[in-house]
């Protein structure tokens, strides 16, 4: 299937070339993002692997109203706008709400929508009438090709750049699935997709004030996704997730997130041929 490729100033997902976004969960501090940013710059560019930097400057959607959501919209912004200075790199960060988007995209590159909010009209429309790429989590309660309508959403206000993100789906409680399936059938749709292999571990609530995860997972199913055929890989990566303030038990190491960026490019090498 032929997608329309997305493109940035410096970047195209969707090209024959692997592009990974990666990061911390949340936007910890300046020191952590530069940190984070540096490592899998190096990781990448050894590689030949298109990098975009990922963290969040809130985390809306805590399981408990206790949880660090991250620094805000001002100093995340910020923090993003340090790592693009000092690495030349594109950013994406989540927009949780329609009054978000506009001040976002003056930062980040492409603007993410998380996966509980998938469906939000409003949303999708402010963040396409930003011009710039946006990338949609599929929704956890949803099944692939029911993000046919949101795509027609987002292009129905004028946005052309389309990712979609493969994160697992619900299976019974506290628990989560992928069907790899999935991915085929989003690439279907004619945009890049993104396979999200972090999250897809994740134990939802699984901890009863914060979710769980089974971050040992995380290689098999990134090989897998890449052996079906995915645009990009998404990684949640912190130097000591045990200590992460966010997704720590999903998150990996540097040493890990290098070697899965590692195996999951050979595998798309191979599995581009395909596609």
């Amino acid at each position: 299937m032929t997608v329309s490729p997305v493109k940035t100033s410096n970047r195209t997902i969707g090209c024959g070339k692997l592009a990974v976004f990666a990061g911390p969960c949340v936007a910890e501090s300046r020191d952590l993002c530069l940190r984070v940013a540096e490592h899998l710059t190096k990781v990448c560019d050894k590689l030949g692997v298109q990098y975009i930097f990922k963290a969040s400057f809130d985390k809306a959607n805590r399981s408990s109203g206790e949880s660090f959501r991250g620094p805000g919209i001002d100093a995340g912004l910020a923090m993003l706008s340090a790592v693009k200075d000092q690495f030349g790199l594109p950013v994406v960060t989540d927009v949780h709400e329609s009054a978000q988007a506009a001040q976002v995209a003056t930062v980040a590159d492409f603007l993410q929508i998380p996966a509980f909010l998938c469906r939000q009209t409003d949303l999708l429309a402010a963040c396409a009438a930003t011009g710039r790429p946006v990338n949609v989590k599929k929704g956890q309660f949803l099944a692939p090709e029911d993000m046919a309508g949101v795509i027609g959403k987002l292009r129905a206000t004028g946005c052309k750049d389309i990712l979609l993100t493969e994160r697992g789906t619900t299976f019974g409680y506290h628990n989560l699935v992928v069907d790899m399936r999935s991915l085929a059938a989003m690439r279907a749709l004619g945009v890049p997709v993104v396979f999200d292999a972090t999250h897809s571990v994740q134990l939802p609530g699984g901890l009863g004030k914060a979710s769980g995860g089974q971050r040992q997972y995380v290689p098999y199913l990134a090989r897998a996704a890449a052996a079906v055929g995915i645009d990009a890989l998404f990684l949640e990566v912190h130097p000591d997730p045990d200590h992460a303030l966010s997704d720590g038990p999903n998150s990996l190491n540097f040493e890990s997130a290098a070697k899965t960026i590692e195996q999951v490019k050979a595998i798309y090498e191979l599995t581009g041929q395909y596609l």
